[in-house]
């Protein structure tokens, strides 16, 4: 499927995506490209971000490709529970593991009330690819390959990319629409 051919609705994680992130570059790239705004970026709680979510898909085009970086990603698996038809897949990109603590994020029992965990198990419907690093310290190269596994996700390994996000050099990250492409080649 073209570029052309679908709209993409990127889903930040946990404090947004700055305008140096790989999201904003590739939102501004795309043009009809949107963005699901969170009304608490640091206080993340599941439903009210699986909502946002649920609210910008009612107002875009199909087909859809959802692009999740982090807590953007668990949101889209959170979310795939309602199902959306016109969804035709998913780039989830540095899934945390959220039954782990991590600096700077509320403790798992926090985000365990919050809704977060347990992730859901199960496959996702709708292709899906994972991108994951072995150095993420938000999650093990392991728990992101179980999520793949799970999710019936392709996985991609980018080997020590940290968090795939600026702070880890993924500010302009031209790859990603390579993964795209891969994503919705037909199989």
């Amino acid at each position: 499927m073209s570029q052309a051919r679908y709209s993409i609705v990127i889903v930040p994680g946990h404090g947004n995506s700055g305008p140096d992130h790989w999201q904003s570059h590739l939102e501004n790239s795309r043009p009809g490209s949107r963005r699901v705004i969170q009304k608490n970026w640091t206080r993340p709680i599941r439903w009210s971000w699986v909502n946002a979510l649920e609210r910008v898909l009612r107002e875009v085009e199909a087909p859809v490709v959802l692009v999740g970086h982090s807590a953007g990603a668990l949101t889209i698996v959170h979310w795939a529970a309602r199902s959306h038809p016109r969804v035709v897949g998913a780039l989830l990109v540095a899934p945390p593991d959220m039954q782990v603590s991590h600096a700077g994020f509320p403790p798992p029992w926090v985000m365990c009330l919050a809704g977060w965990w347990p992730v859901p198990l199960r496959r996702l419907p709708f292709r899906s690819m994972v991108v994951a690093s072995s150095n993420d310290p938000m999650c093990s190269i392991e728990r992101a390959r179980s999520f793949a596994n799970a999710w019936g996700s392709s996985f991609v390994d980018l080997g020590p990319a940290g968090h795939i996000n600026v702070a880890s050099g993924y500010g302009r990250w031209n790859e990603v629409n390579r993964l795209l492409e891969s994503l919705l080649e037909p199989p």
